[in-house]
């Protein structure tokens, strides 16, 4: 009989651990894909100040449609990523993907101004700034939610 008790009990741990473990690379999994943007958003940032400079608006619609690109692929690859058998998981999915699409709705902005006629800018931007003004509680959310989803799941999230 203790036998079958310790037995179980070692089951039960096992089972537990790796559903943590499943929960912990998923989400190690998406906070590698927002830290493979950083550098593109720099060097995006960086073109879009020194086009705006020169007055290249074209050259910034480039720009914009190619990380508005990017960012939807890491979207795709969420998307199509298998969800852990873990508690929260959907709700943390779902936070990363409105995240995500906040990004990218940035640099669909980006693109929309550089392509707008010059007596539209002005509104395009203001659109824009207001997107961005939603930045922290956008981010606030996603991690919000991430953490929900390892306290659930009994992993701390790595910095």
């Amino acid at each position: 009989m203790l036998k079958k008790l310790i037995f179980a009990s070692v089951l039960l741990i096992s089972i537990a651990s790796c559903k943590s473990k499943s929960a912990f690379n998923y989400s190690q999994e998406i906070v590698k894909k927002e830290k493979s943007l950083i550098p593109d958003i720099t060097t995006t940032e960086d073109k879009v100040k020194h086009y705006f400079e020169d007055e290249h608006f074209d050259s910034i619609a480039v720009v914009g449609e190619k990380m508005e690109q990017l960012v939807e692929s890491k979207i795709q690859e969420i998307k199509t990523m298998p969800l852990p058998d873990a508690k929260e998981a959907d709700n943390f999915k779902e936070a990363c993907l409105k995240y995500f699409g906040f990004i990218k709705s940035i640099y669909s902005g980006y693109k929309e101004w550089g392509l707008a006629p010059a007596d539209e800018r002005q509104g395009v931007m203001d659109k824009i700034i207001a997107i961005a003004g939603n930045r922290q509680a956008s981010m606030d959310a996603m991690q919000t939610a991430q953490k929900k989803f390892a306290d659930a799941n009994g992993f701390k999230i790595e910095n």
